[in-house]
């Protein structure tokens, strides 16, 4: 509740204007019984036709300032609670802006957009229902029973009966309710997670045929969201009736006492009967609004986790233009529930403008750490340096500012393809877009597309290829011209061929940039500066291609897999050595298009590890 009457706060004027009009027409819904009564023993029984017209069009005029009032309070409330729905989901969406990749791998994607949607709904509703109805019930209640005192004060031990069974029974209810409805909420996230999964996948599942496989995970997903919501309105469906009965054996009670009730005052009998309906209603509209409550303080608890959520990264650093360089000293890091570290004492120095690359099994940590130097996440041991800064004493929005990340899965946004191109720098003029494209061999498909650099695209680039999509991420990368670029595994989707070419043109483009290359392939690695080798989340050794065809097993192991394990059984044949020249020659003519041009003579060489 401390999160709703946070939100609350912000709007006190239409709040208060809705409750003056909710309070304009709960008076009129009390005050029409009992000019009902003045009519029926002030006019009917007197036969006094003026007396009737008289209350009549008093009467009229209060259902007429009711319902002015009804539909102001409908008005204000409807924009009161799309107001304050609108202004929670923003707070959400910008405090996940906020979060590390920790912490939206522990609140887990699914449940956050359940959060945003069906939990602030549910929010929504409970502050409309209650500026609409909660408010009035109450209202009503307490009203009514003063009114049936006043018109009959041989009721009080009855209505003191009712008022404390129905208590009793809504307190039940809540109790109740609370956990049911906390668990429909999760039972929704995994609804939601199941789903996701299915569409992010679906080429997949259907290549495989997984069809039934994946309608199994729903119908689980989904009858457990039934069950679970079967549950829930299952105390609803105890409780109200319950309430219902006690609040009409106290009318069987009043009409029983009305055998005794004086001809003359049959007016306040009929009264005080539409007040006990009243009281009814006014009970049935709280357990209603109450179960609303139980489920939208389930959800508030929610939202406000989210909100309440502290970034597992603190951002203390301050401005820094850096130059490259880049030093991890002992670097540790483990997932959260993971089994074992992703990675494990890693120390080794990049220079500044040197290119490295970076290969290894699957699992062995090589996109781990990479995302350590832009702080996706920061390391749980040692130390990452940058120009000899740590990076956690560096502005976190002045440090990505200055890095450009591919990663393995190219991601697209709805949009232009100038647009999506333009994440990279928002100011760039059509001469550094197309420069950028063209360094990314991506000019000549964009121009054949209906529309050129104008064409939408659909949601993730569905209506591109997997190359494609990855030729425009490199050109988004370019077009920011960090200090640092990090592509990892970027030119998987793309032909032998393409691929040469793309790394070609990025060679000639890098100039003074800092390179971090990820690839599986050795004739991607074999032409950087150094290459660094891990294997189980730990480095197997780093040097030039030909250090480590000399001195790394590991290194040799992924070279036989790739190239051919028969060179290797001669290794004094010479076979090996003019394989390897062989292909040097026909992927890289390092005379004229080496990564960095002679510029890192100086700085070739092992580093301590």
């Amino acid at each position: 509740m401390k999160l709703m009457l946070t939100y609350i706060r912000r709007h006190p004027g239409m709040f208060l204007t809705a409750l003056f009009f909710l309070s304009l027409e709960t008076a009129a819904d009390l005050l029409q019984p009992t000019m009902m009564s003045f009519i029926v023993d002030n006019g009917v029984k007197h036969q006094n036709t003026g007396k009737i017209l008289e209350y009549g069009m008093i009467m009229l005029g209060i259902t007429a300032m009711g319902a002015l009032g009804a539909v102001m309070r409908n008005i204000y409330a409807t924009r009161t609670s799309q107001q304050i729905g609108r202004e929670m989901r923003l707070d959400i969406y910008r405090k996940i802006q906020t979060l590390s990749f920790e912490n939206i791998d522990r609140l887990q994607p699914s449940s956050i957009i359940t959060r945003i949607t069906n939990d602030v709904t549910q929010i929504q509703n409970f502050i409309n229902g209650s500026m609409r109805i909660m408010m009035k019930a109450p209202i009503i209640c307490i009203g009514a029973l003063i009114l049936i005192i006043w018109q009959t004060p041989r009721l009080i031990p009855m209505l003191i009966i009712i008022l404390f069974v129905s208590g009793l029974l809504i307190a039940g209810n809540m109790k109740l309710g609370y956990a049911r409805f906390n668990r429909l909420q999760q039972r929704l996230d995994r609804l939601n997670q199941v789903s996701r999964e299915f569409l992010s996948a679906i080429r997949v599942v259907k290549a495989f045929q997984a069809e039934k496989q994946e309608e199994e995970k729903f119908r689980d997903a989904s009858m457990g969201l039934a069950e679970a919501g079967v549950s829930a309105m299952r105390v609803m469906a105890v409780f109200g009736p319950l309430i219902n009965l006690t609040v009409n054996l106290g009318i069987v009670v009043l009409l029983r006492i009305s055998e005794t009730q004086p001809p003359g005052e049959i007016g306040k009998l009929m009264a005080s009967v539409n007040y006990m309906t009243q009281v009814l209603f006014a009970l049935g509209m709280v357990s209603f609004i109450l179960n609303s409550a139980v489920r939208a303080v389930a959800s508030s608890r929610r939202v406000a986790e989210v909100l309440e959520e502290v970034p597992a990264q603190v951002n203390q650093g301050s401005d820094y233009a850096i130059e490259g360089s880049i030093t991890f000293r002992d670097v540790s890091f483990s997932y959260a529930k993971a089994a074992r570290p992703a990675i494990e004492n890693i120390s080794f120095h990049v220079y500044a403008g040197e290119t490295i690359g970076i290969i290894g099994p699957t699992g062995s940590g090589k996109s781990t750490l990479i995302n350590l130097v832009p702080r996706f996440y920061d390391a749980a041991g040692g130390s990452i340096l940058i120009d000899n800064t740590d990076v956690r004493q560096i502005d976190m929005k002045k440090l990505r500012e200055q890095i450009a990340v591919v990663p393995q899965k190219a991601l697209l946004f709805s949009g232009t393809v100038l647009e999506n191109l333009r994440w990279g720098d928002e100011g760039a003029s059509m001469e550094e877009v197309r420069k950028a494209t063209d360094a990314a061999c991506a000019t000549g498909f964009i121009m054949a597309l209906t529309d050129g650099y104008d064409t939408r695209l659909e949601q993730e680039g569905v209506n591109l290829s997997g190359g494609q999509k990855q030729r425009l991420s490199i050109a988004r990368a370019l077009l920011r011209k960090p200090k640092i670029l990090i592509l990892d595994d970027c030119t998987s989707a793309l032909d032998a061929a393409t691929e040469a070419e793309v790394l070609k043109r990025l060679r000639q483009e890098a100039g003074d940039m800092t390179v971090l290359l990820i690839s599986q392939r050795i004739s991607t690695v074999m032409r950087t500066d150094r290459i660094l080798c891990l294997e189980d989340g730990r480095i197997q050794g780093m040097g030039t291609h030909k250090e480590l065809l000399e001195s790394c097993t590991a290194y040799q192991a992924i070279f036989d897999s790739q190239i051919g394990e028969e060179w290797s059984r001669e290794p004094d044949s010479g076979i090996k050595e003019h394989a390897v020249r062989q292909i040097e020659i026909e992927t890289d003519e390092k005379s004229d298009i080496g990564w960095t041009a002679g510029k890192t003579q100086s700085r070739k060489g092992r580093c301590g590890l």
